[in-house]
């Protein structure tokens, strides 16, 4: 524990020293986030906030993860696979984020460019797990233990493609991602800690450090936003901790927030394709909850609450 604990404060240290360098750096070449005309329009005095901090806190806990891991001679091929989805879905994130800003657009890499480059980092992901002999076990419910390799890697490209998915949806209001992903690697790195998972925790615990430090700079009034680069990268690596931790369902409790957002925009659009009609006022739900009128650090906190409550179910239940 004391071993991941030197790894969150190194993320954390890192991210401090480079984070307000970025911030200086975007606003004196006034490079700045294109917000959305089919957001809420009080977002539109979000325009021009920097963006991509995530690199910062991504390559802070690669950094981490790397010598922390080398210096107790404990970097596996399970760390590895966790650093690919980091770092993979990061990069992608980086070119989306990159390309919004040279163009002073809001679209980025189009929706296939970005969906093809999502299964070749999940596809080198299940490419090194084979290489490793990491046994393909699936449990589904009501069916029990499928060892089919076919079935559990078209999973895992689901699940990686899923959630990176999932939080980049879920960062639409100042702190709510951050928050939420605090709380989602706080609790793995519990459960790595309870089964004696050294590489998870470490990478858990790198991860945490950069978000904590992260977070002061983003919460609102945010002085800067994670970006597609944070965002992406934060789902790829929550859906690869709960895969190789053998427990890929958990993340239905511990991401639930993700999982709403998720299926609050699914259904709005069968919804609306099929009748005509719309369930919520605007998608993804935090939106909706902003329609109200109620406040972004309300949103912000009911949502961390339902995020924390997941998890402790899960803990309470199976952990």
């Amino acid at each position: 524990m004391v071993i991941s604990i030197v790894a969150m404060v190194s993320s954390l240290v890192l991210t401090a020293i480079f984070l307000p360098w970025l911030i200086i750096f975007m606003r004196s070449h006034h490079e700045g986030q294109e917000i959305r005309d089919e957001g809420p329009k009080w977002h539109q005095k979000k325009s021009g906030t920097p963006t991509m901090g995530g690199t910062i806190f991504v390559l802070a806990a690669v950094i981490s993860t790397v010598w922390v891991a080398a210096w107790q001679h404990q970097f596996t091929k399970i760390s590895l696979i966790l650093l690919i989805s980091l770092l993979g879905y990061g990069i992608i994130g980086f070119l989306d984020d990159g390309i919004k800003l040279y163009f002073k657009r809001n679209l980025g890499l189009r929706a296939w460019q970005k969906l093809a480059l999502q299964i070749i980092i999940a596809a080198v992901i299940v490419a090194i797990s084979l290489s490793d002999g990491f046994k393909f076990s699936l449990f589904i419910p009501f069916v029990g233990n499928v060892n089919n390799l076919a079935i559990f890697v078209l999973f895992l490209i689901f699940w990686l493609v899923g959630y990176s998915n999932a939080v980049n949806l879920s960062d639409g209001l100042d702190g709510l991602a951050t928050g939420l992903s605090i709380i989602a690697y706080g609790t793995y790195s519990y459960i790595a800690y309870q089964e004696h998972n050294q590489a998870v925790l470490l990478f858990c615990m790198s991860v945490i450090g950069g978000l904590i430090t992260f977070f002061i700079f983003n919460h609102k009034p945010a002085k800067i936003f994670m970006g597609d680069a944070g965002s992406l990268a934060l789902g790829g690596g929550l859906a690869a901790v709960s895969i190789f931790l053998n427990r890929p369902w958990s993340l239905l409790l511990i991401g639930i927030v993700f999982v709403c957002e998720t299926a609050s925009v699914i259904l709005q659009v069968i919804s609306f394709k099929t009748t005509g009609k719309r369930i919520f006022k605007m998608t993804p739900i935090h939106h909706h909850f902003e329609m109200m009128h109620w406040s972004e650090w309300k949103v912000d906190i009911v949502f961390w609450l339902v995020g924390l409550i997941g998890s402790l179910v899960y803990i309470m239940i199976w952990g």
